[in-house]
Order: structure tokens, then sequence, then C-alpha cells
């Protein structure tokens, strides 16, 4: 399977709050999107990992993404031993992405910028030949991503390159939304958290604004890069 991009994150709710807008411009299209989630997100502090599943099919249907796996790793304790590499350039070769948006290389949450580093490295892995993968039951080829991005997530990184999302602003948030256990609900009798309040929804405003304001354009989503962003022609950067 040849895939256009492949938005993974530590928890279900990771790609929908940093490159859902991202995604969602590609709705519709030609274009084949997928995203994993390595961990249920069980440790979350509201709801269960079965709901969280359930949200997260939810949300995959509003960004209108192909397809979405969760590999099931350890949330809060995953390490990047070989055994979780291997589950991670096992999906990678089964996909065959040519663009990789990833984690940001430093967050609030410890799972990010580990679960950066871990994809990053496994991006580059799943091209040696050497290491042997299985999907269902027949060895895996080679293969490489053509560039990761990190994108930018709770702290403020300057990014590299940011996507025009203006025209998906509200898919974004209708996606992030569809999370109903983690976000802002004046009925919930759960506990509150850092991103439970209607000023985190808020916030999701602002840093798009402030993103887009970058570019001169309504809202954007930023993402730093690993190596320099290639282009055919200087007319061709905006």
């Amino acid at each position: 399977m040849k895939t256009d991009i492949m938005a993974i994150g530590a928890h279900p709710d990771d790609v929908e709050l940093s490159a859902g807008g991202t995604l969602a411009l590609y709705k519709g299209s030609s274009v084949n999107t997928v995203i994993v989630d390595l961990t249920k997100g069980e440790l979350g502090t509201r709801g269960s990992a079965a709901l969280r599943l359930k949200e997260a099919a939810a949300a995959s249907k509003i960004l209108g993404v192909g397809f979405r796996e969760n590999l099931g790793l350890k949330d809060g304790f995953f390490s990047g031993d070989d055994n979780e590499l291997k589950k991670i350039i096992e999906v990678i070769r089964k996909y065959r992405p040519q663009i990789v948006l990833c984690n940001a290389v430093s967050d609030r949450h410890p799972d990010h910028g580990r679960a950066s580093s871990i994809v990053s490295r496994a991006c580059f892995l799943a091209g040696l030949r050497k290491i042997n993968t299985k999907y269902k039951g027949l060895k895996q080829d080679a293969f490489r991503p053509a560039v990761v991005y990190h994108y930018i997530q709770d702290r403020i990184i300057k990014p590299d390159v940011v996507v025009d999302i203006s025209s998906t602003m509200e898919i974004r948030m209708a996606a992030i939304k569809a999370f109903a256990s983690q976000f802002y609900d004046p009925k919930s009798k759960e506990p509150v958290t850092p991103i439970s309040g209607k000023e985190f929804l808020d916030f999701q405003y602002g840093r798009c604004a402030e993103m887009g304001r970058l570019i001169g354009v309504q809202y954007g989503e930023g993402f730093t890069v690993e190596r320099p962003v290639g282009v055919k022609g200087i007319l061709e950067i905006k």
C-alpha cells in the first residue's frame, strides 16, 4: 500500500490538535492519508482507553482520513526498545508514506518529545533491508519516507514550514471536539485538567491564528523540519 501522508501521534488526539487542519485539506481528494496512534492514551486523567478509541474513529471520519491504526504501546512508558521500534517500522513499511508528520521535538508532555525521536529513528531504520519485518506472514520490503515533519503542539516552537488551514479550521476543531471525554464539557463531572477548560479550545484558535499570521493568512499549522525543504523554483515559495 502506498500512502501520501502518515500522521503519527503518541496519543489519540495528538494529530488532531496539531495537524488536523493539514490532513483535512485533502479530504475527498486523491491524496491518501493515514493516522497511527502509538498508545491508547490509557493514562489520561479523563475518559478511558476504550472511549478514546471510539472518539479517534469519529475524528478520523471528520478529517476524511483513509485508515487509522493504534499500535498499543504503553502510554507513559514506551521507550523505543527493539520490539516497539519494529512495530513502528512495520506500519511504515505497510503504508509506505511519502511524508510522515509526527510529534513535536520537545513538549510539555514527555511522551511527545520521546515519540518524536523514536518515530524519526524508525523512519530511517525502515529503509534498511537487513531489518526483517513481516505483515500477514510475508516479509516486508525496506522503505524509507521521503521526509519527516514535526508538528508543533503545546510549547511555542518556531516553525520552519506553515501550512495554510484557513479553509479547514472548523473541520479541525470538529475533529478535536470528537474527543469529548478530553475537552470542554460543562456537564462533565470528570476531574479538571490543563486541556479540559473552554480556554484550551480558545487557545486552538489563537495558536493557529498566530501561525497563520506568520504567512499572511487567517489560520495555519506549523511544522519543523529535519532537512531543508526543497522546491523546484524560488517563485513557488510563498
